[in-house]
């Protein structure tokens, strides 16, 4: 019935299957791809016209994840997937990353590529998978597509390079490094490293690049079988255009792009242009002329900088290949914040604010592998006027989602664990200017932001972006790039990391693929940049605070047994609340029986910490407790000394000497301090203040011996005292005429 095709190879030490002519018929190409039991399918739709005033490529990516592929039902009211989630937005940017490039330029007809999971194993994660299916996919479908290309995560366990680890092994893994690239060159890498050397991540990347090769032959042999006819797309020949546009303004652009200051250079920018347009193309000439003259004006642009950077060595604004952009660091910049920094490089500024929490803080992750807390959040704004421009403000876009998520990246292998720092951290870079990489800028500002409220990092960490240009066999490999560095230029190459090592790496390419050679001039010239840039951020902080900020919440933990988190809790969550609303902290009981109590004020923790105390522990004999009078009866006084426990304050024991009724020593909400003397024959509490300074709380001396032999009105004498009044008790069970013992109230029972 179906006239399908199929390859199937050893990968990794699992089956990787991949399929086409049995789903999805009617899209331009359809893979199945199965990876142990992780299954899903990827198809891609191009429009077959191009619309009208379109300058650029419009390619889309959309990855989604079925919670039925877990076999569980999604949360909330409308039981059914929501917008994408975190993980779907950044595995469509690791799709895009490496495959956007291979597009024959000039191509500009819309095309969607869609990766849906189908089934998951909970042991091999979809994004590789993804990434394989969607190149297959690709590679079926005629379009004027490079590739294909193969991806593949390594994993670094027990000092040995692992091929695509299973997920319950990445937790004992140095290096989560996911990579894509063609049989000959690397087209993208995406990392978080345990701070490891660049010889080892470029060696993770040599690894990876060797490991998917049986992918790419896999994906070529089922084009073999299965691949549609070429489409018929040649792009259009602009050099008698090119030639013409270079006579008008070559010098205009040279002089333009030696201007340092970002705005200036813009204004000259766009006079050239304006100038290029006016003699070039009529007043009434169509839009499609008009957007092909600007194409020919941006490579212009590329030919100018490009080929200025190759010959001389000189950079846009004057700088040579490696020297970094004057820093300005600075911390606490914020009053009423609980840690605050200023990092600015060049033109490029970042305010990141760090903000403490409790466990109530953590954000609850909701994924096909299960619900999760996670304890760090980093979120990364790009307002419209950090690039003096105008635009939509609203929910964060992929570009702001990505880039937060390599900041955090950088930072996570060098937070305190949750015993050694038991808060939740949220931080938010706010990018106030821009001109190259601010996502690294927001790594700097992390790291000092931290330290600044307190947060016991293990080094400091800071970040750089590097850039190439590659003209023939020439090339110029640059540290600290501008924006239309960046632009005009055939790499975007992320490194961040402590003095120690790497702990982020993230490559884009631009051209069909950079060697082996030039990564490794790049990774050891971003090394110096980033030493040189940490020494720079040392100069306003060069490790944590010893203390927590004035405003940050101060968490004390303690450890109840398991069999009590029910009295702490209360029917209802009753005591719970009692005590939150009598202390004013946040508390937050574990299922272990941790117990963290949380506020900025000590003597909200102290009180809360009082209370669950008094529900979970034992009172000693023979400690001091504080305590309020709850009732007065004509024989003594309860206190309620220690949490939901109270005792008995005999008369004999209320005061030095011999008041006539307790009334006229204490009465009911009195505060008083009590001594834990033992318990009686029924287990019932006694107590005393007599022994204790009421003013102090501190023990009392003992009082001297009466004359006579007779103890006197301390302790002991008390004791005695207090038996004769109750009576001959032994009388009393013989039936005998020794006086009554007084019983307690029933509610003291």
């Amino acid at each position: 019935m179906f006239n399908t095709h199929k390859v199937e190879i050893d990968w990794g030490g699992r089956k990787l299957t991949l399929e086409t002519g049995r789903m999805a018929r009617q899209a331009d190409a359809a893979v199945y791809a199965q990876y142990g039991e992780t299954s899903l399918l990827a198809t891609v739709v191009a429009a077959k016209s191009v619309k009208p005033g379109i300058d650029f490529f419009p390619l889309t990516v959309n990855y989604q994840e079925k919670f039925y592929a877990a076999g569980k039902i999604p949360g909330g009211f409308f039981k059914r997937e929501g917008r994408p989630t975190e993980k779907e937005t950044l595995t469509s940017r690791l799709i895009d990353r490496p495959i956007r490039p291979l597009f024959v330029e000039g191509f500009k007809h819309e095309t969607q590529v869609v990766v849906t999971v189908l089934s998951h194993d909970l042991e091999n994660d979809p994004d590789i998978l993804a990434m394989v299916a969607a190149s297959a996919a690709l590679t079926l479908s005629g379009l004027p597509f490079l590739g294909p290309i193969g991806a593949a995560r390594v994993g670094v366990i027990n000092n040995e390079f692992v091929l695509n680890p299973m997920i319950d092994e990445m937790s004992e893994s140095a290096l989560d490094l996911v990579i894509a690239g063609t049989t000959d060159a690397v087209m993208m890498v995406e990392s978080e490293a345990k701070e490891l050397s660049e010889k080892q991540m470029l060696d993770a990347v040599v690894f990876g690049q060797q490991g998917f090769q049986s992918v790419i032959n896999a994906i070529i042999k089922l084009a073999e079988k299965a691949a549609k006819e070429p489409w018929d797309f040649q792009p259009a020949d602009t050099s008698a255009e090119k030639a013409q546009m270079k006579a008008l303004i070559e010098e205009d652009l040279r002089t333009a792009f030696a201007t340092p200051e970002k705005q200036k250079r813009y204004a000259l920018i766009d006079a050239a242009k304006e100038k290029a347009m006016a003699a070039m193309a009529p007043a009434d000439a169509d839009a499609t002329l008009k957007i092909k003259l600007g194409g020919v004006f941006k490579a212009l642009e590329a030919d100018v900088v490009r080929g200025d950077i190759i010959r001389t060595g000189k950079r846009i604004d004057g700088r040579d290949l490696k020297t970094v952009r004057p820093i300005t660091s600075e911390v606490h910049v914020l009053p009423r914040t609980h840690g605050s920094a200023l990092f600015t490089r060049g033109e490029t500024q970042a305010v990141v604010v760090a903000t403490l929490g409790t466990g109530d803080d953590e954000q609850m992750i909701d994924a096909l592998e299960g619900t999760r807390k996670e304890r760090f959040m980093l979120h990364y704004n790009f307002p419209p006027f950090s690039v003096g421009e105008t635009g939509r403000m609203g929910s964060p876009g992929r570009r702001e989602i990505g880039h937060g998520k390599l900041a955090w990246r950088a930072i996570h292998p060098l937070l305190p664990s949750p015993e050694e720092f038991p808060y939740s951290m949220r931080i938010v870079s706010e990018i106030t200017e821009s001109n190259g990489s601010s996502s690294m800028a927001t790594v700097c500002g992390t790291s000092l932001a931290l330290m600044d409220a307190g947060v016991p990092l293990k080094r400091p960490v800071a970040g750089i972006a590097m850039g190439l240009i590659k003209e023939a066999n020439d090339f110029a490999v640059l540290s600290d790039i501008l924006g239309d560095e960046d632009h005009l230029g055939d790499m975007d190459f992320k490194v961040a990391g402590t003095e120690a090592g790497v702990t982020s790496l993230q490559m884009d390419i631009k051209i069909t693929g950079i060697t082996e050679e030039i990564m490794r001039i790049a990774l050891e010239q971003a090394h110096a940049g980033r030493i040189h840039i940490l020494s720079e951020m040392a100069k306003a902080l060069t490790g944590a605070r010893a203390e927590l900020g004035e405003h940050a919440p101060r968490i004390e933990t303690i450890k109840i047994p398991v069999d009590k988190i029910r009295d702490v809790i209360g029917s209802g969550g009753s005591v719970i609340r009692d005590i939150v609303a009598e202390s004013g902290a946040k508390i937050n009981v574990e299922d272990d029986g941790t117990i963290q109590i949380a506020s900025a004020n000590r003597d909200s923790i102290e009180t809360a910490l009082r209370r669950i105390r008094g529900i979970t522990s034992e009172p000693e004999v023979g400690h001091i407790y504080k305590g309020k009078i709850v009732k007065i009866m004509e024989f003594g006084a309860f206190v309620n000394f220690f949490g939901p426990k109270d005792g008995l304050v005999h008369i004999s024991q209320l005061t030095r000497g011999r008041p006539q009724t307790v009334g006229e020593v204490v009465k009911e909400g009195q505060e008083v301090y009590v001594k834990l003397l033992g318990f009686d024959d029924r287990g019932k509490v006694r107590l005393s203040m007599r022994v204790v300074d009421q003013a102090t709380g501190q023990e009392l001396p003992p009082e001297p011996p009466r004359e006579g032999g007779e103890g006197g009105e301390g302790e002991g004498g008390g004791e005695r005292r207090e038996r004769r009044d109750r009576g001959d008790r032994g009388g009393e069970r013989r039936g005998g005429g020794g006086g009554r013992e007084r019983r307690p109230p029933r509610d003291w029972d």
